[in-house]
């Protein structure tokens, strides 16, 4: 019943929301049906094309990042050594902190002045960065944080690579195959649906990035960090045009829609 309850508040809260993205409305004054000039609107409107540019550039340098270095921290976790419990929990922890709390830990990691990551970079004679503070270095600041969180991946890699089989490693070393070749011919094979999988959610969560530029950036400077999870916000709570900013949900939504044909599983040890 809880279920059906939900499942029917959802349909007609995506109903609403799909009315809305028709309508010119403010909140205050009565909806106004306008047709699809909301939709017309967003190829025209400046701030969208930048903000889904944005939104392009932060998945292009975040997504292969928390896809593949998750995949080398879980292989490191699933080896036999001393302490092991206590590494996992250690990279798990920082994926269960909330994210405003972890923007907040950022913003001093990425403070310009006296932030931790510049001290560690003048210790070693380096030059200063503005970071977060820099139109061309705050998307890959951002794209860096993002692999602060990834303890989710990095356990369901290392569920997946607990599954694969010892035989064929095994079978691998009888043959003389070294470390790279067992990695790049049984390993990647064998846990290519797991990659495939968070490769995709990775993607769906770089379109729907929000709190890390509300809190540390407010989109800035000069909107580089403006991704478009934010503009629709300001669009709807700041602006309150609520039927633009629900036009441009469902773009979001179709967006995240992409289809992504999965590859198939070759696998060779020779």
């Amino acid at each position: 019943i809880l279920i059906g309850l939900v499942g029917s508040e959802m349909c007609i809260r995506d109903r609403f929301s799909m009315w809305l993205s028709f309508t010119k409305w403010d909140v205050i004054t009565p909806q106004e049906f306008i047709g699809i000039k909301n939709y017309v609107n967003l190829f025209k409107d400046p701030l969208v094309i930048k903000s889904l540019k944005v939104t392009a550039y932060y998945t292009l340098l975040s997504v292969p990042l928390v896809t593949c270095i998750p995949l080398l921290i879980a292989m490191l976790l699933n080896t036999k050594v001393k302490g092991l419990s206590v590494f996992r929990t250690i990279f798990y922890i920082p994926s269960i902190v909330p994210v405003v709390a972890s923007s907040a830990i950022w913003m001093y990691i990425y403070n310009p002045m006296y932030g931790l990551l510049n001290s560690i970079i003048k210790s070693f004679g380096g030059h200063t960065h503005n970071f977060i503070f820099s139109p061309k270095e705050v998307i890959p600041s951002l794209a860096v944080m993002a692999v602060w969180a990834a303890g989710n991946t990095v356990v369901i890699y290392l569920a997946g690579l607990q599954g694969v089989s010892k035989q064929l490693y095994e079978a691998a070393e009888i043959d003389g195959a070294g470390g790279f070749a067992k990695f790049r011919k049984i390993t990647i094979p064998m846990m290519t649906p797991i990659i495939f999988y968070n490769f995709v959610m990775a993607i769906i969560g770089s379109m729907q990035t929000f709190t890390q530029s509300y809190i540390m950036t407010d989109g800035g400077p000069s909107n580089a960090s403006l991704f478009y999870s934010l503009l629709v916000y300001r669009t709807a709570f700041k602006q309150s045009q609520m039927g633009y900013s629900a036009a441009m949900s469902w773009i979001l939504f179709l967006l995240s829609l992409i289809h992504i044909s999965e590859p198939t599983r070759p696998i060779s040890i020779s």
